[in-house]
């Protein structure tokens, strides 16, 4: 008798998706397999293919699916120094698809929907800093180019394990809304400053 899982899966695209994020999160996006996946959803080896086309198809939709989720995470912050706390909240939140998604060599960089999915986040990050007055010079845009590199750095910080020692313990969204605080005002504490 024939495993019917073999031909017939209730949510075939999610559940793949679901095992490749957990599969960068323990190993790397190197060690994407379809066969392995389809293996891990009960599947045919053949069926991933159906909906992804090859490895690179199925990075492709998990970054396109990361940049929906970032710009929910970012939709309606009141302020830019809350849309860089959801940033980073993001980030700890979900680590593989933040990994995928600033790695442009693994994805299909004309995707469509991909294509969307960062405009969507664009535009998030982009009305963040839009109604911000220059700073010594600098338009919204070299200020919102500021503010993405101190979220961004602070968020790899985080996820590559560099910051476990300096939070101590403490949750990284509150330390990132005090240092964005504190840069925003110009006063750092007399302990980091040269």
């Amino acid at each position: 008798m024939t495993d019917r899982r073999t031909y017939h899966h209730g949510d075939l695209r999610q559940a793949v998706l679901s095992a490749a994020l957990d599969v960068v999160s323990t190993e790397g996006p190197g060690a994407l397999s379809l066969r392995d996946l389809a293996r891990r959803a009960g599947v045919s080896h053949a069926a991933p293919a159906h909906h992804f086309k090859d490895r690179t198809g199925l990075l492709t939709a998990i970054a396109a699916q990361g940049y929906e989720l970032l710009a929910e995470a970012l939709a309606e912050a009141p302020d830019l120094r809350e849309r860089g706390v959801r940033y980073v909240r993001f980030a700890a939140g979900h680590p593989a698809h933040f990994q995928v998604m600033f790695q442009p060599e693994l994805h299909r960089a004309d995707d469509p929907a991909l294509l969307a999915a960062k405009e969507h986040a664009s535009a998030e990050l982009r009305a963040g800093v839009g109604d911000l007055p220059p700073q010594d010079g600098l338009d919204p845009r070299t200020t919102g180019i500021a503010a993405w590199s101190l979220a961004h750095g602070f968020a790899t910080l985080l996820l590559t394990r560099n910051l476990d020692a300096p939070l101590a313990g403490r949750d990284p969204g509150e330390v990132f809304r005090a240092l964005a605080g504190l840069l925003g005002s110009g006063q750092l504490p007399d302990n980091t400053r040269e």
